[in-house]
């Protein structure tokens, strides 16, 4: 019986498509604060405080998640937020 090894390292969960993979494949995004309408920033080395949401880059995921409004829900947010910048880093 062969036994199954642990991935290595933290494994999180992509909100377009559910699907699970290690945090490094991720990009993980929060809300600016600082904005007068809530937008999504893109925290590229992981550190920005609050809570985050984390998404495959792919433009796949995206327009999944998009689709099922789960990146303000993910991140507690009050109403509709604005997705410019993760589309323009999608978009490089």
């Amino acid at each position: 019986m062969a036994s199954r090894s642990a991935p290595a390292g933290p494994v999180r969960t992509c909100v377009g498509c559910r699907g699970r993979d290690q945090r490094s494949a991720l990009l993980r995004v929060v809300l600016d604060p600082a904005a007068a309408q809530p937008r999504i920033v893109v925290d590229v080395r992981a550190c920005l405080p609050g809570r985050g949401a984390w998404i495959h880059p792919e433009a796949e995921c995206l327009e999944l998640a998009e689709r099922r409004r789960a990146i303000p829900r993910a991140l507690r947010a009050d109403g509709p937020v604005d997705l410019t910048e993760l589309r323009e880093h999608l978009g490089r």
